[in-house]
């Protein structure tokens, strides 16, 4: 690949859309046009891996901001202005040495090398287990080479200035800290003393055998996480699991360095005689007593009934729901006690007390409308968020938000709204920085209580009450106050000449919940199957639901995004992503009509990813309000403490170059009947512009006599065909200068 060398990030990154596609939340229109960074290339790179790993939030929310600290300390190492994080510091009691780089040429090349053998190093270490290592590994040693660097180059020793030693440094030290962090990567993250308390539950056993029973008749504690057992279960990532069940995911992930969590964040619970630091601590969940009523057991009930029949919204119905920024988003405040849950969330109708905007503020102009299909609408947010097979996981989704958000013309990469404009290095870099951190910390403080609380989720806690009963009126029959509330049109009993009757007349006065709609009939299933709306081989994430991951990782998020930018707004005032017509769901055909997600603001975006787990059967809005309140805490920690380290921009730092002439060509990618342009600095003039293939072999040779610091080459007047090709440049004073570059077809 000695060809490849100084290939530019540019290319770099075309060679992965060539090769596997970037999927960002929305692709720009025309890839080859953007002029993407260093630190864009490698998130991207990293963003793939996890998408090729276990669906593991926790760990890839800790892959993406390691790899962020390794990007901002390259960064940060070659200026006086920004502070570096790790180097030279003590994090979460470990020391890494580092006494200062010698610049040697260009600041920005050092940078980029430094960061690229950073994060490469990072890669291999982190994913070396992946089910997809081999293609991980194809695709970051394939943009490695591209960008010229040698993976059999070492060193770490940064005293001799170059920058490949000071990246292999970072990584070293990295995968050291990271190895004595808490999280427990020396076992593969396992945990160390967390058992589920309940017996496990094959949602699907009544099809196989009855030897688990229907409902969920194993169940011992209602208000415990209970493990899911299916026979071809996957991951998150669609990964087919050995046996068909997975633990507990980082049960104890408290225990883990963090960035911006301070020490009086955190709390020491003891549960089952282990101790679980518990951080941001919102108390106890809503707990079903079943020995007595209490409002605790009410507000259960109210709950998960709530979850059930939100589920009905996912079935077509011809009720049109208003999906604009006008109707959706800017909401005033999150509710603080029982009764204000109640009015927060629309029972009945579905959605949250969203006010709407009146205007875009960047246009003047008022939203337009979109109406569409409740039922599409809510099965595509209960998919989009969800990020099943082939995810990055939430905390990657919103590396991809903030992807899409760079690549918005509308953008002025300002840091806060108030900086000088900065390169795209600088921003990139900071950005992934700030949302690493505080994914990072979302990740721990959601998952220190998911681990303590250990609290049940919908599939378990709505069987539970099936199997009890209704818990609505004593004169009805199979009444228990454990049991599930009647709601009219969704959630009912089976009584007499009900069709279910037919199937197993010992239903009678069973609870039935809706479960299809065909014209203007509804059709009901047993409770006792009831399922959330997801995949049937994931049909529930293996970890406990209190706090929702999704309202923790997405909240911080939208903090981060609001303050970073300087603006709570997406670029233009609107974020969009496009679902085609019955080519987007997965779980089922649809959506019937194409329909466009819109947020007006990054909270609007993460207030609908809260939503969407209640839509998908995945959580009660006991898990999400607490998520939503702790991401707020999270986000504005991270980014408090990023912005301490933050000096004002560099792009007007003097750069230090060598004494190597340099050149530039461009465009590059281009067509193979193009024409591309050489040009060198002005102290210098062209003598000779050569074309070598990857073999060595010269293709064209161009003698200048113009005495120009610039040269055209009309590739249509030679026969060149697609590839990697040398662009040697002969100038004035003897000296030569070369540059790869892409042709395409």
């Amino acid at each position: 690949m000695e060809g490849l060398t100084q290939l530019g990030q540019k290319v770099a990154l075309r060679i992965i859309c060539m090769i596997l596609g970037v999927l960002s939340l929305l692709p720009p229109n025309e890839l080859s046009a953007q002029d993407y960074s260093a630190a864009r290339v490698w998130n991207e790179m990293v963003l793939n891996a996890i998408r090729n790993d276990f669906a593991r939030p926790t760990v890839h929310a800790r892959n993406l901001h390691h790899t962020s600290i390794a990007m901002y300390d390259a960064f940060a190492a070659y200026d006086e202005i920004n502070e570096p994080y790790f180097l030279g510091k003590t994090v979460n009691g470990f020391t890494c040495p580092f006494d200062g780089v010698p610049i040697v040429g260009k600041i920005d090349e050092a940078r980029k090398t430094a960061m690229s053998y950073a994060v490469y190093r990072l890669i291999r270490h982190r994913f070396q287990d992946a089910p997809f290592a081999e293609e991980i590994f194809f695709n970051t040693d394939l943009v490695f080479s591209a960008f010229g660097y040698d993976n059999d180059y070492v060193d770490t020793d940064y005293s001799t200035g170059n920058p490949a030693a000071l990246g292999n440094y970072i990584a070293e030290q990295l995968i050291e800290y990271g190895m004595q962090d808490g999280s427990n990567e020396e076992n593969k993250y396992e945990n160390k003393y967390y058992k589920p308390i309940n017996p496990e539950i094959n949602p699907f056993s009544e099809y196989f055998s009855s030897t688990l029973g229907f409902g969920n008749e194993r169940l011992s504690d209602p208000n415990r996480w209970q493990q899911i057992s299916i026979p071809g279960l996957t991951d998150q990532a669609g990964n087919v699991i050995p046996g068909g069940t997975l633990p507990f995911l980082s049960a104890e992930w408290g225990e883990v360095g963090p960035f911006a969590l301070a020490e009086s964040d955190g709390e020491v619970l003891v549960r089952d005689s282990n101790e679980y630091i518990v951080y941001h601590n919102p108390g106890p969940p809503h707990l079903l007593d079943t020995l007595q009523s209490t409002p605790s057991s009410e507000e259960y009930r109210w709950g998960f009934s709530l979850v059930a029949h939100w589920k009905s919204h996912t079935i077509f119905d011809s009720v049109f729901y208003n999906i604009s920024p006008s109707a959706l988003g800017n909401i005033e405040k999150l509710p603080e006690n029982d009764a204000e849950y109640k009015s927060f969330y629309n029972f009945m109708d579905g959605g949250d007390a969203s006010r709407g905007h009146e205007m875009n503020p960047h246009t003047g102009l008022p939203y337009e409308d979109q109406f569409v299909f409740r039922s599409d609408y809510t099965r595509v947010v209960a998919e989009f968020w969800a990020d099943g097979p082939s995810s990055e996981t939430p905390p990657g989704h919103w590396f991809t938000i903030l992807n899409y958000v760079n690549d918005q013309e509308d953008l002025v990469k300002k840091y806060k709204g108030t900086s000088i404009e900065m390169t795209d290095l600088e921003w990139d870099v900071k950005a992934y920085f700030v949302l690493g951190g505080a994914m990072h910390d979302a990740a721990i403080s959601a998952w220190s209580n998911k681990g303590y609380y250990d609290y049940i989720r919908p599939l378990s806690a709505i069987r539970y009450m099936v199997d009890q009963g209704q818990s609505t009126d004593p004169s009805l029959p199979n009444y228990s106050m454990n049991g599930m509330p009647l709601i009219p049109g969704s959630i009912e009993q089976i009584l007499d000449n009900d069709p279910l009757l037919a199937f197993d007349s010992s239903n009678y006065g069973a609870i039935k919940i809706l479960g299809n709609r065909f014209e203007d009939q509804n059709f009901y299933i047993s409770g006792s199957f009831w399922n959330p709306y997801q995949p049937r081989n994931f049909i529930t994430p293996p970890f406990a639901g209190y706090v929702s991951g999704h309202s923790t990782f997405s909240r911080a998020a939208a903090e981060v995004l609001t303050r970073f930018t300087g603006d709570e707004y997406f670029p233009g005032g609107i974020g969009e992503y496009e679902i085609p017509a019955m080519e987007y769901l997965e779980t089922n055909p649809g959506p019937s009509d194409s329909l466009t997600l819109q947020w007006a603001t990054y909270r609007d975006a993460a207030h609908q990813s809260a939503l969407s787990r209640i839509w998908g059967g995945i959580h009660p809005p006991i898990d999400d309000i607490p998520g939503r309140k702790i991401g707020i805490k999270v986000g504005n920690d991270a980014f408090d403490l990023a912005d301490s380290l933050f000096g004002q921009p560099v792009s007007s730092v003097h750069q230090i170059t060598s004494n190597t002439d340099d050149i530039s060509v461009f465009p590059n990618p281009l067509n193979c009947k193009g024409t591309f342009q050489v040009k060198c600095d002005r102290s210098h003039t062209i003598s000779k512009v050569e074309l070598f293939n990857l073999d060595g072999i010269k293709i064209i040779s161009l003698n200048q006599t113009s005495y120009s610091n610039e040269v055209k080459v009309d590739l249509a007047r030679y026969t060149v065909n697609a590839g990697i090709y040398t662009v040697k440049v002969h100038l004035n004073n003897g000296a030569t200068n070369s540059k790869s570059i892409i042709l395409l077809n």
